[in-house]
């Protein structure tokens, strides 16, 4: 076999090995899957937010009416509630985002804006601020892994918005050494007793700890923030033991998989480390199932 075709066929058989092993990190293909698991969330105390994962090549404004049909879900009776959005596959329309963030206003419901690639943040930026000029209740997000996150933290600092710090999924070509960490902890230092309120997005309870400590020190209003299909135990363990409230990201609509598939191809010893985890993830959703515990 030569080398492009060997390439090709191991990139079709991880590429369905992803799409298998990624179902343990969505709530489900439908909205009424994550409304479930974010009914079974609320229950046990934890907030929730709910975000729309497109399939390839779906039109703008079909994405955008099940972004609305995820604001009127939340809208009845589920109080906290947020509603991710993706602005790429929504090509960057402040159209359709402005329209999406009427309705929020109109219902109470939050809107929280995605991080993706770095090349889009600038216009992911433009459609933050289209929002704003119909709701208040604007989020954004900012990985640690980049350099500029600390200029966008100044800028979501002016703007008055909440914002979930990652370690962050993709690279900075111009600065692809960087710790993600040592990162994260430079932007919590640089939205603490400033932001207006902050969600700390990791699992690492020792990465948590050290975020959570400083806005706590700055009296910046915080949460725990943790994505549905992961283990959980541990930070939720940390915010009880801190005081801090808990959120859970639900992602539902098409399989997905926060690892890249390129680094698989690149790097196949990650294979192992990936499907440990999901195998733990899968445990926590057979917990999931049989209703949500005072441990998770």
């Amino acid at each position: 076999m030569h080398a492009a075709n060997f390439r090709g066929y191991v990139r079709a058989r991880l590429g369905t090995l992803s799409r298998y092993l990624s179902r343990a990190y969505i709530a489900g293909p439908e909205l009424s899957d994550a409304l479930q698991a974010f009914d079974r969330f609320a229950a046990n105390g934890k907030a929730g937010t709910i975000g729309y994962f497109n399939l390839a090549g779906q039109a703008a404004g079909e994405i955008a009416d099940i972004d609305r049909q995820v604001v009127a879900g939340l809208a009845d009776g589920r109080q906290q509630g947020y509603v991710s959005l993706k602005v790429p596959p929504l090509g960057y329309q402040t159209g359709l985002v402005e329209d999406i963030a009427r309705l929020a206003a109109a219902h109470g419901v939050g809107l929280h804006f995605d991080s993706h690639a770095i090349d889009t943040t600038d216009a992911t930026f433009d459609c933050i601020e289209a929002a704003l000029r119909h709701t208040d209740q604007v989020g954004c997000t900012l990985p640690g892994r980049w350099p500029r996150s600390l200029a966008d933290a100044e800028r979501a600092i002016a703007l008055k918005l909440r914002v979930r710090v990652v370690k962050g999924q993709w690279p900075d070509p111009a600065a692809p050494t960087v710790d993600a960490n040592t990162g994260y902890l430079q932007v919590v230092d640089r939205l603490a007793g400033r932001a207006r309120a902050v969600a700390i997005a990791t699992h690492d309870p020792v990465l948590a700890r050290a975020a959570l400590a400083r806005l706590l020190s700055a009296n910046t209003p915080c949460e725990q923030e943790q994505l549905f299909g992961l283990p959980m135990r541990a930070v939720s363990a940390l915010a009880r033991e801190l005081g801090v409230p808990v959120r859970v990201y639900i992602p539902f609509g098409a399989a997905w998989l926060p690892y890249a598939l390129t680094q698989l191809v690149r790097k196949p010893g990650t294979l192992w480390w990936l499907l440990r985890d999901a195998l733990a993830a899968s445990g926590h959703h057979l917990r999931l199932l049989a209703g949500p515990t005072a441990k998770d």
